[in-house]
């Protein structure tokens, strides 16, 4: 039984327009016709080589309606997700491009943005970004010269008002964007989190990701408060799933990621996939192992796609894309529809 105690809070009734008519992407198409959505993630090489965003991409296309480009993931310097966004577009996969406050003042941003839109990408998430601390550039000056919530904001502004951050009226009208956000439903204080996602649709996201989702039952609880406040009808939901690769990864996530909740009976079944398996046989376990995770995060996505206000997945396979077909296909979410302009 939960313990949660939430002050009274409705979302006020919004004027904006369809999500179709904010954006005419792949994605803003099939959110808006109620579709129950499914993205992925590609993480752009430590490199200049765009063969390996196109193969990333090869993986993808077909089984997710859109595709997260990562901004510099983990702190880690990798090829620009506008560049890589690029490249995956023209292998046919639509592009979601991320950008962090991390690395980029205002100006930046929103120069980079004017860039992207005008080289027909169409998706974007705005992130804070992970501390630079945990990346490879340990020394580097971080910019946070806005938040994610004020990045949402001028976002929208520069879409709906068609003016730049400073109030200068932007050349060729406002960026037809999707704008999007993510969030952590488990973070400390979770009984807060519903609220930080009706601040995020007043601030302008059309939708969230969510971080990785193991534990259903607090999914459920999460669901019901933001669908109670209303926040589900104004802003679209896309819950975060990913295989396990190992039962260490599991007990990483469940001790060291904050926000995260990774349930005793998976972190046993994980353990259990292995049983019998020579503890020497490290290509035998690692099978095992990931069959097994693949099996539990198809099991996840069903459930997922019973609970009121979600409005898709989003599997995080980083380094591991080509198990997102199996994951879709196997839960029942092929052949993804299309919805013609």
């Amino acid at each position: 039984m939960s313990t949660m105690k939430y002050p009274a809070f409705t979302m006020p009734e919004s004027s904006a327009l369809p999500i179709n008519e904010r954006c005419d992407s792949n994605l803003a198409r099939l959110l808006a016709a109620g579709e129950f959505v499914v993205t992925g993630e590609l993480g752009p090489p430590k490199g200049h080589d765009a063969e390996e965003v196109r193969k990333k991409a090869r993986m993808l296309l077909g089984s997710v309606d859109a595709a997260n480009v990562t901004d510099n993931q983990a702190a880690v310097v990798r090829m620009s997700s506008i560049a890589a966004g690029l490249i995956m577009m023209n292998e046919g996969v639509e592009p979601i491009i991320q950008m962090t406050c991390r690395d980029r003042n205002r100006l930046a941003m929103q120069a980079d943005l004017l860039g992207a839109y005008a080289l027909g990408i169409k998706n974007l998430l705005c992130l804070s970004g992970d501390h630079q601390s945990h990346g490879n550039h340990p020394g580097a000056k971080n910019v946070h010269d806005i938040d994610s919530m004020q990045f949402l904001h001028m976002m929208k502004e520069m879409r709906e008002e068609a003016r730049f951050q400073c109030g200068e009226d932007i050349s060729g009208g406002g960026l037809q964007l999707l704008i999007g956000g993510a969030a952590n439903p488990f973070a400390d204080p979770a009984e807060w989190r519903p609220y930080r996602l009706a601040k995020k649709a007043l601030a302008g996201a059309d939708f969230v990701q969510t971080q990785l989702v193991y534990d259903m039952e607090r999914l459920r609880e999460y669901m019901k408060k933001v669908v109670d406040m209303g926040v589900a009808e104004q802003l679209k939901i896309i819950v975060g799933v990913g295989p396990l690769k190992s039962a260490g990864m599991g007990k990483f996530m469940r001790d060291r990621i904050p926000g995260m909740t990774v349930p005793d009976a998976i972190i046993d079944r994980m353990t259990g996939a292995v049983a019998g398996i020579d503890s020497k046989d490290k290509s035998a376990r690692s099978a095992a192992w990931k069959a097994e995770g693949v099996k539990i995060c198809i099991e996840q996505v069903q459930e997922i796609r019973e609970i009121e206000g979600v409005a898709g997945i989003h599997i995080m396979a980083i380094e591991w894309e080509d198990a997102v077909h199996p994951i879709a296909e196997a839960a029942g979410l092929l052949p993804r529809p299309l919805i013609e302009v």
